[in-house]
């Protein structure tokens, strides 16, 4: 690890300048020997560099190269590897390869390969969020500061919020299942800790559930500017999924609740559903960004891998498609059947959820269509399933229906529902409401699914998979052992 966080530095050093730190203090030792120290004394400076810092921890999301790569055309931050998480979980079918990006992937071959960039940029990405949090926390006196304002307290409720979600998508992704006693991950918690061992699920879970409490307590009173920042009820969310994991579904069923019954997020209409998910100001998103030309994403970016409406991939040929098999399952009275194209001419592409306004094969070149991360159908999911499995089923069934009365004409076959019949029924509209959006992968690993692949894949047709077998989940990547003697 520490062998390559020396890459972040620069932008540790960008970053200061930005703020009007001031030449006089970056010329005091080269950038690549920037310490801790030095960014509490810059920090103590102008306490401005820390919302420099915390804009820099929320462009990573969806700036090209953050994975590490420079020609990557699948390396553009969390929507990324929300693609990624779809064409393993199967949902998402990869429809053709004139250019190949996602085909190692979606063979289940590159899972498998710890030299592969498939394993290496995801597991560099969310490190270099933890790195930039720990920068933040770091600057404002450490984990355990005793913070005397509301601006110092909502900094650090945001970095203890962006480290939690950096360790819960590293722990996801990089560990076949919930094991509290498996090693899965180095945990870093302050930019001068050296190369660390793996800890267990255990130990990663509770800092992630620690990080989320502490956050949700100091953005108590945060008043966001943009969706693209993190407030207390993203914080929740992201701790309501971490309990959800870890099979603390009362705590799961608190936050989600919470959530939804705030109404501070009605659910999307069904308007809303095939209006082409591409406004950050659609009711029902919590968490997103707003994407502009100053942004500078064209070919790599979400958008070109998925709308065929994008001048990029999926309008040339390698276009991203629903799994016919969870197709069929969806009712023909169903408004998310619309947001797919039917087999023959759009070979269920999902040219009615996702899609640029204008509507031109190919005609949006910048893009400005916004990326959502985190809406509050999620929650209601969430709440459904923690309910189920905590014994609530009258509160699992009334959640669910709450929802689907949002999609369907008549939702009463749900009252009918109990025990595992009611657990597949949420799993199911988990994966139908979420997809493409990157949360199925997180759905299958928490109800240890088998998958089968329905007959439109390219590779492996017909197959089936657990939700631990090792093809569905990232090897620790080549660089990370080659450089952390601590990693056996």
């Amino acid at each position: 690890m520490k062998a390559y966080i020396k890459h972040f530095i620069p932008v540790i050093a960008s970053a200061m300048l930005v703020a009007g730190c001031g030449k006089d203090f970056l010329e005091t030792e080269p950038t690549e020997f920037i310490s801790a120290q030095q960014i509490k004394d810059a920090t103590e400076k102008n306490p401005d560099i820390q919302a420099g810092s915390i804009a820099g921890l929320y462009s990573t999301m969806y700036t090209p190269g953050t994975g590490g790569t420079d020609l990557n055309h699948d390396d553009f931050g969390q929507k990324g590897w929300d693609i990624y998480m779809d064409l393993i979980s199967s949902d998402m079918v990869l429809g053709g390869t004139v250019y190949g990006w996602y085909s190692s992937l979606a063979r289940l071959q590159a899972t498998t390969d710890y030299t592969r960039d498939e394993c290496y940029m995801p597991w560099r990405y969310y490190y270099r969020i933890i790195f930039g949090a720990n920068i933040v926390i770091d600057g404002l006196g450490g984990n355990d500061a005793a913070l005397e304002s509301d601006e110092a307290r909502y900094y650090m409720g945001q970095a203890k919020a962006m480290r939690a979600y950096g360790y819960f998508y590293l722990a996801n992704l990089y560990a076949r299942s919930y094991d509290p006693s498996e090693p899965i991950l180095p945990i870093y918690t302050d930019l001068e800790a050296p190369n660390q061992p793996k800890s267990t699920t255990q130990e990663v879970y509770d800092l992630i559930i620690s990080d989320l409490t502490e956050a949700i307590e100091l953005l108590d009173g945060f008043s966001r500017q943009s969706k693209s920042q993190i407030n207390q009820s993203v914080a929740k969310g992201l701790l309501a999924y971490a309990y959800a994991t870890t099979g603390q579904y009362d705590l799961a069923m608190q936050e989600a609740q919470d959530i939804v019954q705030s109404g501070n997020f009605p659910l999307m209409d069904e308007a809303a559903v095939t209006g082409g998910f591409n406004d950050i100001n659609t009711a029902g998103w919590m968490w997103g960004v707003d994407i502009t030309l100053d942004n500078g994403l064209d070919l790599v970016s979400w958008w070109g891998q998925v709308d065929i409406y994008t001048y990029s991939y999926a309008w040339v040929g390698d276009f991203k498609a629903i799994d016919k098999n969870l197709y069929d399952a969806i009712p023909d009275n169903d408004v998310r059947k619309a947001q797919f194209g039917n087999e023959d001419d759009y070979k269920l592409v999902p040219i009615g959820k996702f899609y640029d306004p204008g509507k031109t094969q190919g005609g949006q070149r910048n893009v400005t269509t916004d990326y959502v991360y985190m809406r509050v159908a999620e929650m209601y999911l969430l709440l459904a399933e923690s309910a189920a499995r905590s014994g609530n089923e009258q509160v699992a069934r009334e959640t669910l229906k709450d929802l689907l009365e949002e999609r369907i004409p008549d939702a009463s076959y749900v009252d009918a529902l109990s025990g595992q019949a009611l657990l597949d029924e949420i799993y199911l509209q988990t994966r139908i409401e979420l997809w493409g959006e990157g949360k199925s992968y997180l759905a299958m690993k928490r109800n240890k699914a088998t998958i089968t692949r329905g007959p439109n894949h390219l590779s492996l047709a017909g197959q089936s998979f657990s939700f631990d077998d090792e093809r569905l989940t990232l090897s620790i990547p080549q660089v990370e052992i080659q450089n952390n003697p601590q990693i056996d």
